[in-house]
């Protein structure tokens, strides 16, 4: 079973265009490798008793192009044409020494060893491969780059080259304006599988309501397969939501689904997130989600919150007739669950 894990960490805002609420950091977080000595700063003389300095390393041999897999989403021209002009632009912004792979639609670039890129570029492979089987009938439009850094400062550093502005998480984001998912992958791969499900909900959903967006971007932070399919499992975020079931601080789930994204995104405690998370995560445990993200997509145009799909389904699956008597319940099985 192939398990993608997040641990706790600080909450961090989202926009529309720039998705940026991390999934927690792992609690094993792999160990910075060492900087390079600083270069001599120009017009300076060696010191005395200097070493002599090495010759030149030769330059090394081009990385061969990679190549899409066959009936990839993009042709195999499109392919070549976006990587040239991202070896381009990385070259450009000192970036140069990425290593590029495709993992179709996306196109994966980072600074870690060739080995390294393939292990992480394979969590993109199997997100993206059980998100489209469970939910996503479309994908990205056009092609978007993955990119992955191994440290936090290489994180920092590149995200600045690239966007021109700071992080806004030290984990990782999806920007539609920039085309691309920045990730600090020293983390973990919890914000990666996270940040992928912003572009599919981007392509298939146009215009989710942000409680199902980064309800399912939530939910599989920590996931796991489950006969084929992907599932979230409970996380970090369990412990807050129940804090704020304690106080009888959550709201509807009609106020919830009826929160644009301005209001979504303002709740510095995290409640809106861990809220769509855990009921997303009920509806998948009694294997309702599927089908309850079907409903909502067909019906979207008259039902855009998703709220009347939602007691539709509740309906006619559990008997479910007074939202409020299901919001109790909901919430006494949610302070039943535990984490780890």
């Amino acid at each position: 079973m192939l398990l993608i894990a997040a641990g706790a960490a600080a909450l961090a805002g989202c926009t529309p265009n720039a998705s940026s609420e991390p999934a927690s950091p792992q609690r094993q977080v792999r160990t910075p490798r060492a900087q390079a000595p600083a270069a001599q700063a120009p017009g300076t003389a060696a010191p005395p008793n200097a070493e002599p300095t090495p010759p030149a390393r030769p330059e090394p041999e081009p990385e061969p192009e990679p190549a899409p897999p066959p009936n990839a989403t993009f042709s195999r021209a499109a392919y070549a044409e976006h990587i040239r002009e991202l070896r381009a632009r990385l070259r450009a912004r000192k970036l140069g020494h990425l290593n590029i792979r495709i993992e179709d639609p996306f196109v994966v670039a980072g600074d870690g060893t060739p080995a390294e890129l393939e292990r992480s570029a394979r969590t993109v492979r199997w997100a993206a491969d059980r998100l489209e089987e469970s939910f996503f009938g479309k994908r990205p439009q056009k092609i978007l780059d993955v990119f992955l850094f191994t440290t936090e400062q290489s994180y920092e550093r590149g995200v600045r080259a690239l966007t021109g502005d700071a992080p806004g998480t030290p984990y990782g984001f999806y920007s539609s304006a920039h085309g691309g998912l920045f990730m600090n992958i020293s983390t973990g791969g919890g914000t990666l599988v996270h940040e992928i499900v912003h572009p599919y909900v981007e392509a298939d959903f146009p215009g989710a309501p942000p409680w199902l967006n980064e309800g399912l971007g939530s939910l599989f932070e920590q996931s796991a397969e489950r006969s084929g399919r992907i599932v979230g499992l409970t996380n970090w975020r369990l412990a807050g939501l129940q804090r704020a079931i304690a106080r009888g601080a959550v709201p509807s789930f009609r106020a919830l689904t009826g929160l644009d994204g301005a209001a979504f995104y303002d709740d510095d405690s995290g409640t809106h997130y861990a809220q769509s998370r855990y009921l997303l995560y009920y509806l998948q445990e009694k294997g309702l989600l599927q089908g309850f993200y079907r409903a909502f997509h067909a019906g979207r145009a008259k039902d855009p919150t998703g709220y009347a799909t939602l007691v539709q389904h509740l309906g006619e699956h559990l008997g479910e007739r007074d939202m409020a008597d299901f919001q109790r319940r909901w919430e006494r099985y949610v302070a039943a669950l535990r984490f780890p």
